[in-house]
């Protein structure tokens, strides 16, 4: 195995991990897929976008879901981040937006895009997102709208094969996406006995990197911004 060549697990969902997979071969490196969440897009009636100047995607499965519940492209959506817009346009949206952050930072561009005057966001997330993205904005006179469009069923234990990597110590790190996922990630670690003093822990936030206590890794890095290409930044 060539020196800087990592094997590396991805905790994501199965559709996004096997995403970041092909981009971690592009760069040389062996994606090792363990989903420790996975989505479930709930069924429905379609979405009425009647009056709604834009969308508010917090998440690229958030996109998923609205496109399975609308035919609509022509609303405006504001996308937290690039995975997000990426997702929007794939799925044919006119016009994205993409405040390349987090929460926080899709509010502060939200105040500059739109108008409280102009009729309400809607915000399409998953039941167990939290509330803040909306409290930011009602905050600032915005009628914001939350629809939840899919759930995160948490995994009980990783997969035979992630499990058997740590145990013969043949991985080098591993990505954390969210303080889910890292809790998620501990609780099946401490569970089965598993080492992790070998690994890389790469995190999206400082809060990500505080959820994996006590958990005792060989380093842990925090990406300089909450999105993909900063964590995957975390690998050189």
């Amino acid at each position: 195995m060539p020196q800087n060549r990592l094997r590396i697990l991805i905790t994501r969902p199965v559709e996004d991990a096997a995403q970041i997979a092909v981009v971690l071969a592009a760069r040389g490196h062996e994606g090792v897929i363990a989903p420790l969440l996975t989505v479930r897009f709930r069924d429905g009636a379609e979405l009425a976008l009647d009056g709604v100047q834009a969308i508010l995607a917090t998440s690229a499965n958030g996109v998923r879901a609205l496109a399975r519940r609308n035919r609509r492209r022509d609303v405006a959506l504001f996308a937290v981040g690039p995975q997000t817009a990426d997702e929007a346009q794939a799925a044919g949206f006119q016009t994205v937006k993409n405040a390349q952050g987090d929460a926080r930072a899709l509010a502060a561009a939200a105040v500059r895009w739109a108008a409280p005057a102009d009729g309400p966001l809607l915000h399409v997330k998953g039941a167990e997102g939290d509330g803040l993205l909306a409290t930011l904005l009602r905050g600032q006179g915005f009628d914001v709208r939350s629809v939840a469009l899919y759930d995160v069923v948490a995994a009980e234990a990783l997969p035979p094969a992630a499990r058997d990597r740590l145990a013969r110590g043949a991985l080098d790190a591993a990505l954390f996406f969210s303080p889910r996922s890292a809790r998620v990630f501990r609780d099946c670690i401490e569970a089965a006995g598993l080492p992790v003093d070998g690994l890389i822990a790469i995190c999206i936030s400082d809060a990500t990197a505080a959820a994996l206590a006590p958990l005792v890794f060989r380093e842990i890095r925090i990406a300089s911004r909450p999105n993909q290409e900063a964590l995957l930044a975390c690998l050189c």
